[in-house]
């Protein structure tokens, strides 16, 4: 394939993939890396950790594009992407899922053994997350768990272990994505109802899942107050904390009648600022010190 040929397929491909993203759980690998190291890892470090977080998610984003690629063709809200559309062959698409995994595994080596040797279970959990909705109503949940590998990686790509602060920290990650991916799936309920698809809001109906969004993000608030504690962080953590709820707020808020005509700005928008903000808030806290 030409230059001209492949530079437009390598825009379709991150735009199938929503590569700007990134930035839900890329800021928590960074994170958890900042309280690893209690200040700044080394630039080595931190390439190696966004390099494959990079991957992960990449190949994460395109083995589901790939594998729901006939159920996306029968919704109309996503027949129109690029594989059921025509823009991008299967074969290319296991192309670029091959080439990211493998970047995830490079970059796992680059940075320690343990990198390493968990790496096939955080690609077991990307996985299943592609096939979840298909027999349980908890792919929300497994999507929590794959993005809540990102700072759980990053602790171990700088400790070499696995720490309660850790998992503490995946556990905030876990609840936050399970939550917000509730009301994402609100806009497809009909749909996966009618095809047999499993989600919560398919069970629990609208106001159960905004209900069941509620909590899993209170649970997300209470597990950040448990990092603080565990960690004795200070009054820049705690500051992030109240601009997380005070997010948190408007975005339930914004959706508090079922409404989805403001999904995009509750979504999109303050996710991204709430992963980000973590970020800030800990290095804020870490430069303190």
């Amino acid at each position: 394939m030409t230059e001209t040929g492949c530079l437009p397929k390598l825009r379709i491909f991150l735009e199938m993939i929503k590569f700007t993203h990134t930035v839900f759980a890329l800021p928590f690998a960074l994170t958890g890396a900042l309280l690893a190291a209690g200040g700044f890892p080394s630039v080595r470090q931190t390439i190696w950790i966004i390099l494959a977080m990079v991957g992960a998610r990449t190949a994460a984003m395109a083995m589901n594009r790939l594998i729901d690629a006939e159920i996306d063709a029968r919704n109309p809200r996503t027949a129109g992407r690029a594989i059921p559309a025509g823009l991008l062959g299967s074969g290319l698409t296991l192309f670029f899922i091959i080439a990211s995994t493998a970047l995830m595994l490079f970059s796992a080596a680059m940075l320690n053994p343990l990198c390493l040797k968990l790496s096939p279970i955080a690609l077991f959990f990307l996985v299943l997350y592609s096939y979840c909705k298909r027999f349980t109503s908890l792919a929300h949940v497994v999507l929590g768990v794959c993005l809540a590998a990102a700072p759980i990686g990053a602790w171990v790509a700088i400790r070499g272990q696995i720490e309660a602060p850790a998992l503490v920290l995946g556990g905030v990650v876990l609840f936050w994505v399970a939550g917000f991916d509730i009301l994402y799936a609100l806009q497809d309920r009909e749909f996966d109802r009618a095809a047999g698809l499993h989600s919560i809001p398919v069970l629990l109906g609208v106001n159960g899942s905004l209900w069941t969004a509620r909590i899993f993000h209170l649970v997300m608030m209470g597990l950040l107050l448990g990092l603080f504690s565990i960690m004795q962080l200070g009054s820049m953590f705690m500051v992030g904390i109240l601009v997380v709820a005070g997010m948190l707020l408007y975005e339930h808020w914004l959706l508090k009648d079922g409404n989805l005509d403001k999904l995009d700005a509750a979504f999109f928008n303050m996710n991204g600022y709430i992963s980000v903000a973590i970020l800030l808030f800990t290095a804020a806290e870490v430069l303190t010190r």
